[in-house]
């Protein structure tokens, strides 16, 4: 492959970490102040709603109403410098960026929800925030100031006032980009996920632009079940279902866990060092499950985007699939959304596009070789058959080519006549650096899908 320019992007790099125990608690105690100052400050907000609502109730014109609470994150950090002296007076044990993280998740949640309520926020309602619970709220801090710096050991991280940390594994990927100057770190996130802690560094990166190894060549990418993906080539990947597979030992994990003495808020209850113990591992379960499917999407995801110029996908209603609640837990175990999430950053890296077919471009229903369309396929026809031209062809595979032919239909009449279909335009560059997994850390994949016999599709 041929370089043709550099990108400037931003880009993350996540490693696991093994802190000493003092350092664990040092964490925890920053990570407690972000969550001690968030419900600092939302109480503040709350208190200042309830205010105004019940001067209203008196009379009051809106101009002899008490002030309303400026809720940015300059105001609020305003209003704690204030009153941190009062409300914590050990304030200097930890770093300003610890609160920082509080306030500024509040600020973006409250932005979030006025947003939502006016109508200037697409999609679900975003309700108000709610307090932060000690055992519910997920550890985090965040640093964008200080020292923060990757040690040239490449097993080894600096972050400030916790010192030097040591990484679980090798953190050369960032390490190389910083020694030669390509990258620049602007932030660095400190957070306990599947049992261990991780940190996850935003950095400014010079990638270099490449050409695809067939630049003029498009491939159709049909996503499934009992397939991971069909491609227009014939090339079936399979769906290995490494939650179904874990099953047994997540189920093992979680009668454990449920017989152990967890925490009890009615009584007071502490939990036992056993119930700890075995919440870390049923924890780290699925953070495996976890890290095995991303690893398994990179692998795709990084090939498709290497080889073709144009790789079409289908904007699937996966939020209309997942309530079905025979398919939902495979759906989710199948993690559509990363897959195409990681083609569009992917490919702009190098030097590629995606292009994202309608969604009601009926890929399943039409004949790719006549382009005649059936009204109706069931599920469970797994054979595509074309009554007009004698076409028989593996559903998925038939799919897939129909993906890849979507690009020259584009912008022509569409056999239903609404003209549905439409070419989507490329995307900008950006996305996550993940190493391959090699312990049992993670972030998400909590959902449970079991085994499935057939594909789904959005037709």
């Amino acid at each position: 492959m041929s370089d043709v320019g550099c990108q400037v992007v931003v880009q993350g790099y996540r490693f696991a970490l093994d802190p000493t125990p003092a350092q664990d608690r040092d964490l925890r105690r920053h990570a407690g102040a972000g969550r001690f100052a968030f419900n600092w400050a939302l109480t503040a907000v709350r208190t200042n709603f309830d205010q105004r609502a019940a001067e209203r109730t008196y009379g009051l014109t809106e101009q002899q109403l008490t002030p309303a609470l400026d809720w940015t994150l300059p105001a609020l950090r305003r209003a704690w410098n204030i009153a941190k002296p009062q409300v914590a007076p050990w304030w200097s044990e930890c770093s300003k960026e610890a609160f920082n993280t509080g306030l500024h998740g509040l600020a973006k949640a409250l932005g979030n929800w006025s947003a939502s309520r006016s109508g200037r926020r697409a999609g679900p309602r975003v309700g108000f925030p709610r307090l932060k619970s000690r055992r519910r709220a997920v550890p985090s801090v965040r640093f964008t100031t200080g020292t923060i710096r990757v040690e040239d050991t490449r097993h080894h991280v600096t972050l400030p006032r916790l010192g030097r940390i040591r990484t679980h594994e090798s953190t050369r990927k960032l390490a190389r980009r910083l020694h030669a100057g390509t990258a620049r770190i602007l932030s660095a996130t400190v957070r306990h996920t599947g049992g261990r802690w991780h940190v996850s560094f935003t950095a400014e990166v010079t990638r270099t632009t490449r050409t695809p190894a067939h630049p003029q060549q498009t491939v159709g990418v049909d996503v499934g079940i009992a397939s991971l993906a069909v491609l227009s080539t014939g090339q079936i990947v399979p769906n290995l279902r490494h939650l179904a597979a874990a099953s047994s030992r997540l189920r093992s994990a979680a009668r454990t866990l449920s017989r152990r003495q967890g925490p009890d808020r009615r009584t007071g209850q502490q939990p036992s060092r056993r119930w700890q113990q075995a919440k870390t591992r049923l924890a780290r379960a699925h953070a495996r499950v976890a890290n095995l499917r991303t690893d398994g999407l990179h692998k795709l995801t990084t090939t498709l985007a290497a080889t073709y110029g144009t790789v079409v996908v289908e904007d699937l209603n996966v939020a209309g699939m997942l309530a079905n609640r025979r398919l939902a837990r495979h759906i989710g175990d199948a993690g559509w959304a990363t897959l195409r999430r990681q083609l569009e950053y992917k490919t702009a890296w190098n030097g590629g596009r995606v292009v994202v077919a309608d969604r009601w471009f009926a890929s399943s229903k039409t004949c790719s070789s006549c382009g005649a369309a059936k009204p109706k396929l069931p599920l469970q026809e797994r054979t595509y058959r074309c009554e007009h031209c004698g076409l028989r062809i593996d559903r998925d595979l038939n799919a897939a080519i129909n993906l890849k032919q979507y690009v020259d239909r584009s912008g022509r009449q569409t056999q239903n006549g609404r003209g549905a279909d439409r070419k989507t335009a490329p995307v900008a560059a950006g996305g996550c650096e993940a190493t391959t997994p090699h312990h049992h850390g993670g972030s998400d994949g909590d959902r449970r899908p079991a085994t499935a016999d057939s594909n789904t599709s959005a037709h």
